[in-house]
């Protein structure tokens, strides 16, 4: 048991995972000693800065979404990754490990074996998901090993799956770098690409936001971002009132907070760009080794922070319109007479940049604007739905956040509660052929949906 809890200590750190990636690329390239080491520390340090910046990032947020609800009168559920899988842990800690464990087998196995040659290695989002499907799968009365070897199975197919089915977008927001979306978040993104594609043009690219010269110091996204969030924490701050400010601020001035705040997100932003181009640096070459030697035509699927360099200012577009769209769902929630689904800041700001980035690939300025908007409404209505299937095990507090989740979720537990048992018995048959059946067929690529090759 001590070697399996290990084992699960070092597959949630993504650090150790993309390093472990680097190495074994390294080696099997016959790389001198020197650059191993250099090529298998670079991408840890890096995705540590990544991770150091996304923990500022939302160290921040948590301020100003206790703000909004203090200062609008919100209660309601709030969706966050880490917070339900800590309540989890209570109750499924053993399933959850073992599916996670046998989920990275089964993805490696599936690149190896088949046209999916996508290596999943967001370690995080792996728990996550594992965490979901013993909760899901839980229910649906399965337990023991085959609950852990049908989740194990369902992961490690869907982290080879989720990165294919949008892989030719992912092309376009990378301009073919050989890298494929990591994150359980991949269908709304693929969803805002879609749809970015059907209002615009991809030659209207944020990036070519003309600026005038009085104006030039936005073109800094550091800068850019900064001041944006200022503006948030300032509308945030005066809502709730110099009183309860000062319960989360130390006793410093409202005005003062909003400053810092805003500038330390800023900061935050500025360290995941770096920590993303170290890991860029040295994995993309280092997977090579991968893909010649281990798993010929391996690609790697990695975190959706590591998409924010190709379109910066997207990443702030994105943000705000996915939380447009986030509020205007919790209001049409409300009107329904479903739970309130709160907008969280952590799941809008990652995810809604992610999608206005890929909507902006497709769509440009108006692509990153609709498409990021209707991710905010994926990423609100998906978590209520979901609700009802992790009712039964107390976590209606909190839920998942990101729409892979709900979409995952929501479809096992239908299944589970009209068929049960049998019915994620055949969502396993449907996932078995889908990564069977294309490679009886001749395709144009010997990776499916990877234009890198066409």
């Amino acid at each position: 048991m001590e070697v399996l809890e290990f084992l699960r200590d070092v597959l949630q750190q993504p650090a150790l995972l993309i390093g472990m990636v680097s190495l074994v690329g390294l080696l099997a390239l016959r790389k001198p000693f020197y650059k191993v080491m250099t090529g298998t520390l670079k991408p840890i340090l890096g995705y540590l800065m990544l991770s150091a910046g996304a923990g500022f990032i939302v160290s921040n947020l948590d301020p100003l979404g206790k703000m909004i609800q203090e200062g609008f009168h919100i209660t309601g559920v709030v969706p966050n990754n880490e917070a339900i899988v800590s309540v989890a842990q209570q109750v499924l800690g053993v399933e959850t490990m073992s599916i996670l464990v046998v989920g990275l087998v089964v993805n490696l196995l599936i690149a190896r074996l088949t046209k999916f040659k996508y290596v999943f290695l967001t370690g995080h989002h792996s728990f996550f998901m594992a965490c979901l499907l013993s909760a899901v799968l839980g229910t649906a009365g399965l337990e023991g090993m085959t609950l852990i070897l049908c989740g194990g199975f369902l992961l490690g197919a869907w982290s080879a799956i989720s990165p294919a089915i949008g892989q030719r977008y992912t092309h376009r927001v990378t301009d073919g770098d050989g890298i494929a979306m990591g994150h359980f978040g991949s269908i709304a993104y693929y969803i805002s690409a879609w749809v970015g594609s059907k209002v615009g043009s991809p030659e209207d690219s944020t990036e070519k936001i003309e600026i005038p010269e009085k104006w030039g110091f936005l073109r800094d996204t550091t800068v850019s971002t900064c001041i944006t969030m200022m503006v948030f924490y300032f509308l945030a701050a005066a809502a709730a009132g110099p009183a309860y400010v000062s319960t989360i601020s130390d006793g410093m001035s409202p005005f003062l907070f909003a400053i810092m705040a805003g500038m330390k997100f800023a900061v935050g932003v500025t360290i995941v760009y770096s920590g993303v181009r170290m890991i860029l640096g040295d994995l993309i070459p280092a997977f090579e080794g991968i893909a010649t030697r281990v798993i010929p035509n391996a690609v790697p699927a990695v975190d959706c922070a590591v998409f924010f360099t190709y379109a910066p200012t997207a990443v702030v577009i994105g943000f705000v319109a996915s939380f447009v769209g986030g509020v205007i769902g919790m209001l049409m929630l409300g009107v329904l007479g479903g739970v309130l689904i709160i907008p969280g800041l952590v799941p809008h700001f990652f995810c809604g940049a992610t999608a206005g980035i890929f909507g902006n690939a497709t769509g440009g300025r108006r692509g990153a604007v609709i498409g990021a908007f209707v991710n905010g409404l994926l990423i609100t209505f998906a978590p209520a739905l979901l609700l009802p299937v992790l009712g039964t095990l107390g976590f209606q507090n909190t839920t998942f956040g990101d729409f892979d989740f709900g979409v995952l979720g929501i479809v096992l537990g239908s299944l589970a509660n009209t068929f049960g048992e049998t019915g994620i018995f055949a969502a396993a048959a449907v996932f078995l052929i889908v990564l069977i059946v294309p490679n009886f067929v001749r395709t144009k690529t010997r990776v499916i949906n990877n234009p890198e090759e066409e």
